[in-house]
C-alpha cells in the first residue's frame, strides 16, 4: 500500500465538539437540521448543506454544493478549521463504553491510523470491495470533493493486523491526546492524536508498503468518488505538474481511516417487509417449515420481551411476526458453506425466504423492504411491524470480518445491505485538502 501524511484541516481543540458530527450518510437532511440547529459551527453545514435553507430543499439541489463551498471558506476564516503546518499522520481511537449493549459490558476500543491513500490502489484493485456502487450517489459525493476540493470525510478502511503497526500506535497514544470526548447522540467516546516524530512518520509508511491489501469497511461510495475525481485530475494534469520521482500530488491520495482488521465491530442488519405477499400468517409460517426448523417462544416472557429475540449463530434467524418471536435454523441443504457468498445469511434468507416466499427478487430496488441497523436494537423492529408499517421483521446474525475479507479477496460482490460497522468514523475532526 501506498500511503502518504498530509497537512490536516483541523477545528481548534477547544471547538471540536461542536464541528464535529456524525457522517453525512447516516441521517436525513431533517436530522441533520435538527441536530445543527442552534450551532453555527455544525460540519452538517457542509456536508448537509441544503439544511442552510428554508425550506429546506433536496440534497442533491445543484444550489448545495456552492452552498458547501461558501460554508466551507466561512469556517476556514472563522479559524474554525485550521490547517497544519506540517504533514503528519494520525491516530483515531474509537471506544463504546462498558454502558453501551455493544460493548459486552466493558470498553471496547479500536485504533486506527489516519492516511492518505493512493488513488491507484484503488483503481487498480489493492484497495478492495465488497459491495457495489450506484452511480448517482457516487456523482453525489464527486460534485461536493470536486467544489471543495477537499475530502471532507473519511472512508474507512482495515488492513491486516501487524504487530509492528499496534506497537507504534500504543505508544502515540501515551501522550496527551489533541481531542477526548463522547459524541452525542450515540453516546461513543472519540479520541484522536496527532503524529509529529519524523522518524515514527517514516515508518508507517514503510510499513503499508509491504502490506499487500486494504478492504474498505464502509464507505463505498466516498472510495469510489474520491478516487474517480483523483484520477480525472490526474488526466488533466502535465507531467510536470505531477511532482518529481515519489513526490505525487495530494490529489492522487484520499483521506482513508484504516484500522486492523482483528479490532473491527460488525452488528447485525436486519430486514423489515410491508407484507406476507397475499399469505396468511399461518400460511408464511408453513411455507418457512420447508427449509427452516420453526420454534416459536410466545411461551417464554424472557425471550418475547421487549428485547426481542437474538439469532443464536450462522444460520440462525430471529423472526418478529404478529406479536411473537420465532427462531429460524437454516435445514442440511439449504446452503453452501463452501461457497464465500452461499455461506452468508443475507444469502440465505434472500434466497429462501425473501425471494421464494415473499416475492422480493431486487433488495436494491423493491419498496416493501426495508433495512434496519442493528445498533438501533430488536425493539425497533417489534415497533415498527407492532405499529403496522411493516408485517413481519427478520434479524440476522452479523457477518464476519474474515468473511468481508474472502469475498474481496474472491472479487465477489456482498448482497445489498450485508454490513453495519458500529462505531461510524466522526466527520470534522480532519480534513484532507486536494491541493
Amino acid at each position: 500500500m501506498k500511503i502518504k501524511p498530509f497537512k490536516g484541516i483541523r477545528p481548534p481543540k477547544e471547538l471540536v465538539e461542536q464541528v464535529s458530527s456524525r457522517p453525512y450518510d447516516v441521517l436525513n437532511s431533517e436530522e441533520a437540521q435538527a441536530e445543527a440547529a442552534g450551532n453555527e459551527m455544525s460540519l452538517y453545514h457542509i456536508i448537509k448543506p441544503e439544511i442552510n435553507f428554508n425550506p429546506l430543499i433536496d440534497e442533491h439541489d445543484q444550489r448545495v454544493y456552492p452552498e458547501a463551498l461558501s460554508q466551507y471558506k466561512r469556517f476556514r476564516a472563522k479559524g474554525w478549521l485550521e490547517q497544519d503546518l506540517e504533514e503528519k499522520y494520525y491516530v483515531y481511537a474509537q471506544t463504546i463504553l462498558a454502558s453501551n449493549p455493544l460493548s459486552g459490558g466493558k470498553d471496547k476500543t479500536q485504533y486506527g491510523l489516519v492516511v492518505g491513500a493512493w488513488v491507484d490502489d484503488y483503481l487498480e484493485g489493492r484497495i478492495k470491495k465488497h459491495e457495489l456502487t450506484r452511480r448517482d450517489k457516487e456523482e453525489d459525493r464527486m460534485k461536493h470533493v470536486r467544489t471543495l476540493n477537499a475530502n471532507m470525510e473519511p472512508v474507512f478502511f482495515a488492513y491486516p493486523h501487524r504487530d509492528d503497526l499496534d506497537a507504534i500506535i500504543e505508544e502515540v497514544c501515551k501522550e496527551t491526546p489533541e481531542y477526548d470526548f463522547v459524541a452525542a447522540p450515540e453516546g461513543f467516546k472519540h479520541t484522536f492524536w496527532v503524529i509529529n516524530d519524523k522518524p515514527t512518520i517514516e515508518r508507517i509508511t514503510e510499513i503499508f508498503a509491504s502490506i499487500p491489501a486494504m478492504y474498505i469497511a464502509d464507505g463505498h461510495h466516498r472510495s469510489a468518488a474520491a478516487a474517480r475525481v483523483g484520477e480525472e485530475k490526474k488526466n488533466l494534469s502535465t507531467p510536470l505538474s505531477r511532482g518529481e520521482g515519489d513526490k505525487l500530488p495530494e490529489y492522487e491520495f484520499f483521506m482513508a481511516v484504516c484500522f486492523p482488521d482483528n479490532q473491527l465491530n460488525i452488528i447485525d442488519y436486519n430486514r423489515v417487509v410491508k407484507d406476507l405477499n397475499g399469505l396468511t400468517e399461518e400460511e408464511f409460517l408453513e411455507k418457512l417449515k420447508e427449509d427452516f426448523i420453526v420454534k416459536c417462544y410466545n411461551g417464554d416472557a424472557s425471550l418475547n420481551g421487549e428485547n426481542g429475540v437474538k439469532p443464536k449463530a450462522l444460520h440462525n434467524f430471529s423472526l418478529y411476526l404478529g406479536g411473537k418471536w420465532y427462531s429460524l435454523t437454516a435445514k442440511e441443504g439449504r446452503y453452501d458453506d463452501s461457497d464465500p457468498i452461499g455461506v452468508l445469511d443475507v444469502t440465505i434468507s434472500s434466497n429462501l425466504i425473501l425471494d421464494k416466499i415473499l416475492g422480493i427478487k431486487d433488495l436494491r430496488s423493491d419498496k416493501r423492504i426495508d433495512f434496519v441497523g442493528g445498533i438501533r436494537g430488536l425493539g425497533e423492529l417489534q415497533r415498527r411491524v407492532d405499529s403496522g408499517e411493516m408485517k413481519v421483521a427478520l434479524a440476522l446474525y452479523p457477518v464476519t470480518m474474515q468473511q468481508i475479507i474472502d469475498i474481496a479477496d474472491s472479487g465477489n460482490i456482498m448482497p445489498p445491505k450485508t454490513t453495519w460497522f458500529e462505531p461510524k468514523l466522526r466527520s470534522g475532526l480532519v480534513i484532507h485538502a486536494l491541493e
